[in-house]
């Protein structure tokens, strides 16, 4: 793999789960993150589009020298991951699988639930993973239609997103599950509510942390930057507002966010 950097893509703000755990764990990993928001949301859009999206984000990170693409982005993972790896130059990573081996390595009843997107949940890819990772485990999965909004509002812990986290998690809260696998990149920022909601006996599983975890282990140390590592920040949406929430839930890397129009 060449010192290029590591291009994260998401159809918003949800990848920069992904990109915080990254920067954490591999802080001299040069990075250009992609947040699809002029097409957002990605969770009720068709496969076809799904794939056709994520082929020209990850063909516009690779122009930009990206040696490694993260698909930081439960739904465009579950519909073209498999494509993306056959056809790209460069490595991929999805963010379904780390989640996974993850909460199969903490439950101890060995019921586990996910959440995420109407897409995702419905495409069966984490079942898929499930089965082939930990087929002994039950595995119990809840689609969340209305999470991904509110955390591209900037609302993470508001009474209404306590009241929308009552209603959708209580199914998943009565099968007595011990583990929580948070099937979208945007969950992990609704965290408070949703552990609040599932209490304290639930482990949470961000899949966003052990695909970071991965990323590592793939660089095996490797030294990819020196001096200042570059962040890059670009939004097919508004600029103004992607750079005003991304540096709240991401932190000071964000700075300049640039404009791309899909044309």
């Amino acid at each position: 793999m060449s010192r290029g950097p590591i291009g994260v893509f998401d159809s918003g703000l949800g990848g920069l789960t992904v990109l915080r755990s990254l920067i954490d764990l591999v802080p001299d990993a040069s990075t250009i993150y992609f947040g699809d928001t002029g097409r957002f949301p990605y969770g009720d859009r068709t496969v076809r589009e799904l794939v056709d999206y994520s082929r020209e984000i990850s063909a516009f990170l690779i122009d930009r020298g990206a040696a490694l693409i993260v698909v930081a982005c439960n739904s465009a993972a579950s519909a073209a991951l498999e494509q993306l790896t056959n056809e790209l130059s460069v490595p991929v990573v999805g963010v379904i699988e780390p989640g996974v081996r993850a909460a199969a390595k903490v439950t101890q009843t060995g019921r586990v639930g996910v959440i995420g997107t109407v897409g995702t949940i419905a495409s069966g890819a984490y079942q898929r993973a499930m089965s082939r990772i930990a087929p002994d485990l039950e595995l119990i999965c809840a689609a969340c239609p209305g999470f991904v909004e509110f955390v591209e509002r900037g609302d993470v812990d508001s009474d209404q997103a306590r009241v929308l986290g009552e209603r959708l998690l209580a199914p998943i809260r009565d099968c007595d599950v011990d583990t929580l696998v948070l099937g979208c990149t945007h969950y992990p920022l609704l965290a408070r509510t949703i552990g609040a909601v599932m209490g304290r006996d639930v482990v949470l599983v961000s899949s966003a942390d052990e695909t970071a975890f991965e990323i590592r282990s793939m660089l095996a140390g490797e030294h990819r930057a020196d001096g200042v590592v570059p962040r890059s920040f670009v939004t097919s949406g508004d600029p103004e507002m992607f750079g005003r929430l991304a540096a709240r839930f991401l932190g000071p890397e964000v700075s300049v966010v640039e404009r791309w129009s899909w044309t």
